[in-house]
């Protein structure tokens, strides 16, 4: 618990500072909220500027950010100016949608790479690693818009899953399993975009950690013992190549979530990506800002569990 708390430590001041630095250069963006407001001929400058006065968006920006601070221990994460609501109520279903989906391509994801990141370690002159490395570069190289467009022309045309949403629109009186069932189907598309677009990139790491191991002395000398194969992957280099492959696991978190807010987008998954981009068109600051420091949030959970597995599964990182 002593090493973990300077770490808590440090993940909290980065946070805050995130939230320093975004919160200041949305202020010192041009324009705001009420700039359409001012073009419409109906409505009178008096009446903008009072607008201003009541949201406190006349005031500088330390003084709101202070005030939106004090917003989120009580939950609020601000006000929403498009929704005349509390950015906290709109952001808790988004973000428990998108950790839903990113969990699930996570899971989905190193369940691919591992296996096929170890096939092309241990065999590399195989045609089925010639074969899947010709695969990965090709995956590689399509982007993650181009990659979900591409699925929903696939979807679009054989309707053989959905093309958007979370659940299909039937009554509200369908079974528990319907619904089940019904959330699987339509969470078929954005997790298939999101695993095609990581698991290549999964795939290279694991690979790589492998190989190292693979050919360390210590494999030889005990492959020259006469231990199967299989054991000698399992119980002695799978263990050793787990450190730097514990290591990308915090990273590939930040590096799904920020996917996942483009796939969101094109597949029409009711997630934190629709809602920023609502709030960035509409210059809903507030909005923009919590969806902001909760993606930071998620980026470091994930690096900071990944500090723990390394602690507990390497002993050569613990100190008596």
């Amino acid at each position: 618990m002593a090493k973990v708390a300077p770490r808590v430590a440090h993940s909290c001041l980065l946070l805050l500072a995130v939230s320093v630095l975004s919160f200041a250069l949305l202020s010192a963006a041009p324009g705001n909220f009420f700039d359409e407001l001012r073009l419409n001929p109906s409505i009178s400058p008096e009446t903008v500027a009072a607008l201003k006065a009541q949201y406190g968006v006349d005031q500088p920006w330390p003084a709101r950010y202070f005030h939106w601070l004090s917003s989120i221990v009580h939950g609020e994460f601000g006000y929403s100016l498009s929704y005349h609501c509390s950015v906290g109520s709109l952001l808790w279903p988004r973000a428990r949608n998108t950790l839903l989906l990113t969990s699930l391509a996570m899971l989905f994801a190193w369940m691919l790479a591992i296996p096929w990141g170890i096939v092309e370690a241990v065999k590399p002159n195989s045609w089925l690693n010639h074969f899947t490395s010709w695969l990965t570069s090709i995956l590689l190289g399509i982007p993650e818009l181009v990659l979900g467009l591409l699925l929903l022309f696939f979807a679009a045309r054989t309707s053989w899953v959905p093309t958007g949403g979370m659940f299909s629109s039937n009554p509200a009186s369908a079974s528990a399993s319907w619904k089940l069932a019904d959330l699987a189907r339509h969470l078929i598309l954005p997790v298939a975009a999101l695993v095609l677009g990581s698991a290549p990139i999964f795939v290279r790491y694991v690979r790589s950690a492998v190989a190292e191991v693979w050919g360390a002395p210590f494999i030889e000398h005990t492959r020259g013992l006469g231990i199967p194969t299989v054991r000698l992957l399992y119980r002695h280099a799978l263990p050793v190549a787990a450190n730097s492959l514990i290591s990308v696991f915090g990273f590939s978190l930040g590096a799904l979530l920020s996917t996942s807010l483009v796939i969101e987008v094109v597949l029409s998954w009711p997630g934190l990506g629709p809602l920023a981009l609502e709030a960035l068109l509409s210059r809903d600051i507030y909005v923009v800002m919590a969806v902001v420091l909760l993606s930071s949030v998620f980026l470091v959970l994930g690096n900071l569990v990944a500090d723990l597995l390394l602690y507990w599964s390497d002993p050569r990182i613990r100190t008596v």
